[in-house]
């Protein structure tokens, strides 16, 4: 699969679904809001505002550091996780509507990953 610099996000989505697809596995797409570079791996803490300039910070709640690109790949990883074991279906979580599908209300995505971030780093192996 070859995906230049112009190609759009779209275009890239549609890619892997299809490669997904051919290869006989599950794409899992995260929520667009889901804070993956905000929220700290290990304890859970949410920070307010990171500037894409801030590449690594020292927790506030537990004092560890780390890297941003690092955690948000550990929270991604963990997310989809949930979501291949069945913990996560297109609009519940654990039985409870988080989001409407189709829905595009921001703060709808806020609480989806909130929810699926909350659930993985709780519990990442367990099913609900």
């Amino acid at each position: 699969m070859e995906v230049g610099c112009d190609a759009n996000w779209g275009e890239l989505v549609r890619q892997l679904e299809y490669k997904a697809e051919w290869y006989g596995r599950t794409l899992i797409k995260i929520d667009r809001y889901f804070p993956s570079s905000k929220r700290y791996s290990n304890c859970g803490h949410v920070v307010e505002k990171l500037p894409l300039n801030i590449r690594e910070w020292d927790c506030p709640k537990c004092a560890s550091h780390h890297d941003r690109d690092i955690n948000a790949s550990i929270n991604i990883l963990a997310v989809g996780l949930a979501v291949s074991r069945g913990a996560v279906r297109l609009a519940t979580y654990c039985g409870a509507t988080v989001r409407p599908e189709g829905s595009k209300s921001r703060r709808a995505g806020a609480i989806l990953a909130q929810l699926l971030c909350q659930e993985a780093i709780e519990s990442p192996y367990q099913r609900c």
